[in-house]
């Protein structure tokens, strides 16, 4: 089982920019060679600008490692939310895959256009050439080329066939919908309250319960709030996917990001906001649209530009069951669940697939607010607008997604004269926020990542900012690599029976609440599913077998001897309930313990046979 299929971006920001104009200023940054190499094949590959050196090649990613896993032995994929399955084509496609793959229809279909999107930046900008040998000099490059994870796994992205087919093997579940996987597991998805139709999901058998918590929010944002009660009493809780933002919060970091705005915008200034095509951007329009308002700049137009800007627009006001109850009542008002589409209508969100659309250079006007990717500023748009308006300092650029370092982001267009503002907005659990959470769910063991066990490298004083031993929970912390075992054994399994099966049985109390019976039938395990039925006619067995309990009574024993005309029988003790009867005569010794009998005598079967059965009759059976 697989749980979620993330893709690792951090590697795009070592490339330079694509841009569908040509950049003089890209195009004409220094090589950079290492002082002692003078290989021509490296010829051209890394520029320089300022301290840093980037690779002039197509960006590539870091999928999960293949020599790790085979994921052609993956049965079972649960996704939690559309921004983590983004590396799914390059699990499903081309490695033998034949596994099932779950998640809401929300992820899926935003999923979706968050895949084309990243496919349709890359592919409108190719490059002439594509550059493999600066991986062999890694190690001679300065930082933070030189502590790039695995470059050599890296990989260009996939296309839209891959896309494609990678989303059709996608069986869409609903929020608290039971899934039977091969009759050995039911997971269920619970809504985890972070984004449209993200989820915890549940992985349960009749006695067992394991819980995968990533991406939950209990804020009051746009989506249906989390589910806390499926969570509960579970033997194993994995705990992923925390807070990027530790130290800021969400809301304090939304008002910055509405006064940085409109003190731009009353300034003649633009803001640019690179962000992804769906999620808090849905907030933003929201909040934003009312501050302009108030701050008497609402004339000013807001633009949002992504390839699949229309399709998000019009499906986050579509997916009404998964929303907030806020949101929900108002589609049966009816109105839109969100305040985008009046915007659009009113002309105050105007939204375009490029930026060379038809109708944009008409509608487009300054002082603006401009939406459009990527985050990591690789690609995409926000490449043109940062050409455009960076060497402007009345403009601003403000960062809303918390996974790019901003500093980083911006290293291959310095120097700029734009302003910048660091408003990350990560809706995410915090610290304080899980570990009341673990508290409120109480599992028996925790597995989280090592780091989150450890203050932020950012903020080492802040100790509170860790998931704190829990009295009730064994914390099981793991690192990336690492194999751990889940404290957790199958001790008891689930068995249905025939009626004609159950009725024969006859249960016997052997200790106070404690009732056994034989049962007789055929075992049939198919998916994982027992079943006890009925003989068929032809293969009857008429003989049940009858299993002896309970303890020998030395005295009803002697008796039975003696009835036999054994008389000479001698009772010696051991200690511990061991009692030995030898019978002289017969040269024969009978050894009684708890829970075994053992009759030794020289080769008489006769005799061995005789005292068997009355060992026999000595015992009580069921």
């Amino acid at each position: 089982m697989m749980l979620d299929c993330g893709l690792s971006m951090q590697s795009l920001l070592n490339f330079l920019p694509l841009s569908f104009v040509p950049s003089n200023k890209l195009m004409n940054l220094p090589n950079w060679m290492p002082s002692d190499t003078s290989d021509p094949d490296l010829e051209g590959e890394l520029k320089e600008n300022g301290d840093r050196v980037f690779v002039d090649s197509p960006p590539e990613f870091c999928p999960p490692l293949d020599k790790l896993i085979d994921f052609s032995q993956v049965d079972i994929i649960l996704i939690s939310n559309y921004l983590c399955m983004m590396a799914l084509p390059f699990i499903t496609e081309g490695t033998g895959f034949k596994g099932r793959v779950y998640a809401t229809e929300p992820t899926l279909q935003i999923g979706r256009l968050l895949l084309e999107e990243l496919v349709i930046y890359i592919e409108q900008c190719p490059k002439a050439s594509f550059a493999s040998q600066w991986k062999n000099f890694v190690h001679k490059c300065p930082y933070p080329l030189n502590e790039a994870f695995k470059p050599k796994s890296w990989k260009q992205i996939y296309n839209m066939n891959s896309v494609n087919a990678s989303l059709s093997r996608i069986q869409m579940v609903g929020y608290n919908e039971k899934i039977d996987v091969y009759g050995a597991l039911q997971v269920i998805p619970a809504s985890s309250g972070y984004c449209l139709g993200s989820a915890n999901w549940v992985i349960s058998t009749e006695h067992e319960k394991i819980v995968y918590l990533s991406g939950s929010s209990t804020l009051t944002t746009h989506p249906r709030p989390m589910d806390h009660h499926a969570l509960k009493n579970a033997d194993v809780l994995i705990m992923t996917d925390l807070t990027q933002t530790p130290i800021s919060n969400p809301d304090s970091m939304l008002g910055v990001l509405c006064v940085v705005v409109g003190l731009t915008l009353r300034g003649g200034g633009n803001v640019l906001i690179p962000c992804y095509p769906t999620g808090v951007v849905y907030d933003l329009f929201e909040c934003l649209s009312g501050k302009m308002q108030e701050l008497g700049v609402s004339n000013c137009p807001m633009f949002f530009i992504s390839p699949v800007a229309d399709m998000s627009l019009a499906y986050s006001n579509i997916l009404a069951e998964w929303l907030s109850s806020v949101k929900q009542n108002k589609v049966y008002v009816p109105d839109e669940p969100f305040p985008h589409a009046m915007l659009v209508k009113s002309n105050k969100l105007k939204h375009f697939k490029h930026i060379y659309s038809e109708g944009f250079s008409t509608d487009f006007q300054e002082p603006c607010v401009v939406f459009c990717g990527h985050p990591s500023l690789r690609f995409g748009d926000v490449v043109q607008f940062i050409e455009l308006w960076g060497n402007n300092p009345r403009n601003c650029i403000v960062f809303t997604e918390p996974d790019y370092d901003y500093i980083e982001a911006l290293a291959p267009y310095q120097p700029l004269q734009i302003k910048v503002a660091h408003c990350a907005i990560d809706t995410s659990l915090n610290f304080t926020q899980a570990n009341k959470l673990i508290r409120d769910l109480k599992p028996k063991t925790l597995v989280v990542p090592e780091c989150y066990t450890q203050p932020p490298v950012s903020a080492p004083n802040l100790t509170e900012l860790v998931i704190s031993n829990h009295p009730d929970s064994t914390v099981i912390p793991y690192k990336w690599g690492e194999v751990i075992n889940l404290p957790l054994k199958r001790k008891q399994g689930q068995v249905y029976i025939e009626t004609n099966v159950a009725q024969r049985i006859m249960p016997i109390e052997v200790k106070p609440g404690i009732s056994l019976s034989t049962i007789t039938g055929v075992l049939n395990v198919k998916d994982n599913v027992h079943n006890i039925q009925d003989f068929s006619s032809e293969n009857k067995i008429n003989k049940l077998v009858k299993y002896e309990w309970g303890s020998l009574n030395i005295t009803e024993f002697l008796q039975k001897l003696a009835q036999e005309g054994i008389t000479d029988a001698k009772v010696e003790s051991l200690g511990g309930n061991v009692v030995v009867v030898h019978l002289q005569d017969e040269d024969a010794l009978i050894q009684l313990e708890d829970n075994s009998t053992h009759v030794v005598c020289n080769a008489d079967e006769k005799l061995r046979t005789v005292l068997r059965n009355i060992v026999m009759q000595c015992l009580k059976k069921f």
